[in-house]
């Protein structure tokens, strides 16, 4: 990318609409790169390399979901999924397979674009601050986590989480006496810097506790806090 631009890949099969996200993006300085089915979205990101991808979840071809879990297994970019409908379990979907947000359509152009300037101030891999490197594994009865080699395990099984599911879980047990709620969650695992509606986490939760095997109504990792938000339970 030349002179610094950011490259951000569009994804839509309605046209006229990834030409209006594609020229407000233009018009703040990005570069962009246009896909209108799934074949051609990972062919795109192959070639482009974008920093950041927004994915329509309907698209001929194969849909946006099959397209995110192509995407990384060679792409770190930030995914903004965009969805015409508010069903759960598309964005629980969406989200478990490596997206980082989603958008329900219809939506303004200009706050489609603060939401990617947001994600962007994110760091697009974990950094290690200093001192980390003694942080101890962090264990909830048959769950480890690694905040330095950022794995889980269940049983001693390794579980695979994507970037903001760990980001998540890692907010939670960093202070598992705590209940936390849904912004000090964004705060820790999004950065101070997101806007959006808050219950995308509570989407995130409900993936995690997918994948590790855990259940809402008799938890044995995350607990449900009525009122306030999430904490864990006690190892």
């Amino acid at each position: 990318m030349s002179g610094g631009t950011q490259r951000i890949l569009v994804v839509d099969d309605e046209v006229a609409l990834a030409g209006v996200i594609a020229s407000y993006l233009r018009r703040e300085g990005f570069e962009v790169v246009l896909a209108h089915d799934g074949p051609s979205a990972i062919e795109t990101a192959r070639e482009a390399d974008p920093v950041l991808v927004v994915l329509d979840l309907m698209l001929p071809g194969f849909d946006g979901v099959e397209v995110c879990r192509r995407l990384r297994t060679f792409s770190d970019a930030y995914v903004l999924m965009l969805t015409a409908r508010g069903d759960e379990l598309d964005k629980v979907v969406g989200l478990s397979v490596g997206a980082d947000d989603y958008v329900v359509k219809p939506f303004g152009p200009r706050e489609l674009v603060a939401r990617i300037k947001a994600m962007l101030r994110r760091p697009r891999s974990a950094s290690t601050p200093s001192g980390e490197s003694e942080e101890p594994v962090r264990r909830f009865g048959p769950l480890e986590l690694d905040p330095v080699a950022r794995t889980v395990t269940v049983d001693g099984k390794p579980i695979d989480l994507t970037r903001t599911e760990f980001d998540v879980l890692k907010a939670l047990s960093a202070r598992p006496r705590a209940a936390l709620g849904r912004r000090q969650i964004i705060e820790a695992a999004w950065g101070p810097g997101w806007f959006g509606d808050e219950h995308v986490v509570d989407v995130h939760i409900r993936a995690l506790r997918h994948k590790l095997g855990d259940d809402a109504g008799a938890p044995r990792f995350i607990r449900t806090v009525r009122g306030v938000g999430y904490g864990m339970v006690a190892g």
